[in-house]
């Protein structure tokens, strides 16, 4: 993008039209506001034009739609379309049936983005009588700019690492005041994010939403056993090539995404693996986890190599991360306890959400050519980005049903009385200030439990969350209590690092641990915080700072005068297959369609046993499938 000699103003930055579509806005430089659509939808992973999140951010600004000046796309939709030209003719003739499917889509829609976004612009009112300019940053310049330009550095290595966004797959820039050099690309069909994708689909997980479950279900595979190497060894030589520079060559004739609508040739997998694609929400057996931690431990090696490499090429001692990959907190972790940068931040919105926010951030510094003053810790503010709601709002959902209960507290009996039921296994949901931007929940709309609690986990995930019992959860621990805890480097606050448990909390596991079955190795204690200690002993830690979010950071220091021990389980407010909830309304009706024991809403206390009954049956569930 060349310097255009724009005006300061107002920047709109949108995603859409693929998955997880937002909205972001800048007011000379300043990240004001930005939330995804699924928030205000409740239609998980919405990708129409984000209508509902665009009206948030102009009102959290106090902006008139006149007012912005600028509007940032997220990608170059006209290349995407060379891409998928171009790959179907590499291919043919096959994958006839799906050219044949997409090409209609493609021509009436999403090769006309220009158009749907004018149409979905002036449904909001920004296109009326002032028409803002409208911009396409390329797609991972979008991601490179949403890790750079918000993280606490002058100078840093860019990593971004995604399905695909035009043509590259991965990208590494070098960052430098209000610059962004791209340095090196991966291009399509070779891609970490697709290829990780495909073991997704594999194991019986949605693509484009059940990556987060293949990671966490890599620990249940017995390190140990000889059949996790011979795992890795046939992907290796099979599926993909990994180079000393951490790019990948895949073996097209094994995947279908090229030519088809489907991730991989099911029959050719049967036959490297040994075992047919496993149906969703079947039973999980030790083959399924093996494998899951065999591509796991290949991602994880491919990250440590585009890391190492990017160090060499940029010689800069911090780094960034952005792109979909880049919330494989497991292989952050790894890479963070390498030492081959001193400091990492994570993009807490990473995937394509997060775009919008980068849009609009490469044309304030690039086109715009403003300059950059990094900010400390970093730029996000914590990532509370979006709505927050008022009194108004609470009596809202008192009123709109008759018999609903609640009790107003102080700041210091709010805390009191949450850490006590915390204490007591009651599971309380968390309602404060603004929505978090990007997938994690991180105190604003969360789930909190006690992690102390052996039967926790057991509880959230069928109770609460009607979720696979495996799955685990994250510690939300005071900031200066965190090397108590966990063996971390630096602060954790945007849950994008997993790291070891530290030792003074551990407890020995019995012979043959790593050998047991999924649901017995569930059982075994292995630390003094059993529900958020994953198998292999580690966390997907979170750090609450007391000047980022005072009202988390002073709920958890009350826990510890009842517990001991400064950390709570913080899990989304939401249930399966359902966003994370938005207004009271949506906390109200979560809270009463599961069996939580408290719902706090600011300064509101809600206990279950006051409510009246919730006129639902379990029908609701069918709305949301296993996502």
């Amino acid at each position: 993008m060349e310097p255009s000699g724009l005006g300061q103003g107002a920047i709109l930055g949108i995603s859409a039209f693929y998955h997880d579509s937002a909205a972001a806005l800048l007011i000379n430089g300043h990240v004001v506001a930005a939330a995804q659509e699924e928030r205000f939808s409740r239609k998980k992973h919405d990708d129409r034009f984000p209508v509902n999140a665009v009206r948030y951010c102009l009102a959290e600004a106090g902006l008139e739609p006149k007012d912005i000046q600028v509007v940032a796309f997220y990608d170059k939709p006209i290349l995407k379309f060379e891409r998928l030209l171009e790959t179907y003719y590499a291919f043919a003739p096959d994958g006839i049936g799906s050219f044949l499917t997409a090409m209609p889509h493609w021509i009436g829609g999403k090769l006309s983005t220009r158009k749907l976004l004018r149409e979905g612009l002036k449904e909001v009112g920004v296109l009326g009588a002032e028409k803002p300019r409208m911009l396409f940053p390329e797609h991972h310049l979008s991601h490179a700019a949403s890790a750079f330009y918000p993280s606490p550095f002058e100078e840093a290595a860019i990593l971004t690492i995604d399905g695909v966004g035009e043509w590259s797959t991965l990208s590494i820039c070098k960052g430098k005041g209000r610059d962004i050099e791209v340095l090196k690309e991966l291009r399509f069909p070779h891609s970490v994010g697709l290829l990780y994708s495909a073991f997704t689909y594999f194991l019986g997980f949605r693509v484009n939403s059940g990556e987060y479950k293949l990671m966490g279900l890599a620990p249940y595979g017995d390190a140990a056993s000889p059949r996790v190497k011979d795992y890795e060894e046939r992907i290796r030589r099979d599926l993909v090539k990994v180079h000393a520079d951490g790019s990948i060559w895949m073996d097209q004739r094994h995947f279908h995404y090229a030519k088809g609508l489907r991730m991989v040739q099911d029959k050719d997998w049967e036959k490297i693996f040994g075992f047919p694609r496993r149906a969703g929400e079947s039973p999980l057996e030790q083959h399924h986890c093996d494998l899951a931690l065999a591509i796991q431990r290949v991602t994880e090696d491919i990250v440590l190599r585009l890391g190492r490499h990017a160090r060499e090429i940029t010689g800069c001692k911090n780094l960034c991360m952005a792109g979909g990959v880049a919330l494989n907190c497991v292989a952050n972790g790894e890479l963070e306890r390498s030492g081959v940068f001193d400091h990492i931040f994570v993009q807490p919105a990473s995937g394509d959400a997060g775009g919008a926010l980068g849009a609009a951030l490469a044309t304030w510094h690039i086109s715009m050519g403003k300059e950059r003053r990094p900010q400390m810790p970093d730029g996000m503010q914590g990532a509370y980005l979006g709505p927050s709601y008022g009194e108004e709002d609470v009596r809202r959902v008192c009123n709109g049903m008759a018999g609903v209960s609640h009790k107003a507290a102080s700041e210091e009996e709010l805390a009191d009385t949450v850490a006590k039921a915390l204490s007591q296994g009651q599971v309380v949901g968390w309602f404060q200030g603004r929505m978090e931007f990007g997938p994690r929940a991180l105190g604003g709309r969360s789930i909190l439990g006690d992690p102390g609690n052996r039967e926790m986990q057991l509880k959230l995930n069928q109770k609460i969350k009607f979720r696979e019992s495996f799955r685990p959860f994250a510690p939300a621990v005071t900031e200066e209590d965190m090397p108590n805890y966990f063996k971390a480097a630096a602060i954790s606050p945007y849950m994008l690092m997993v790291h070891p448990v530290a030792d003074a909390i551990r407890k020995p596991v019995p012979a043959g641990y790593d050998s047991m079955p999924v649901r017995e190795k569930l059982y075994v204690q292995r630390s003094t915080l059993p529900a958020i200690t994953h198998i292999d002993m580690s966390a997907r830690v979170q750090s609450v700072s007391k000047a980022t979010n005072p009202r988390f950071h002073r709920l958890i220091k009350a826990f510890e005068r009842y517990s001991g021990y400064p950390v709570v389980i913080n899990t989304s407010f939401n249930v399966r297959g359902e966003p994370i909830v938005c207004t009271p309304m949506d906390a109200y009706r979560c809270f009463m369609r599961t069996e939580m024991d408290m719902l706090v809403i600011g300064e509101h206390v809600f206990h279950r046993n006051e409510q009246p009954p919730w006129p639902e049956g379990r029908e609701w569930m069918l709305e949301h499938t296993l996502d």
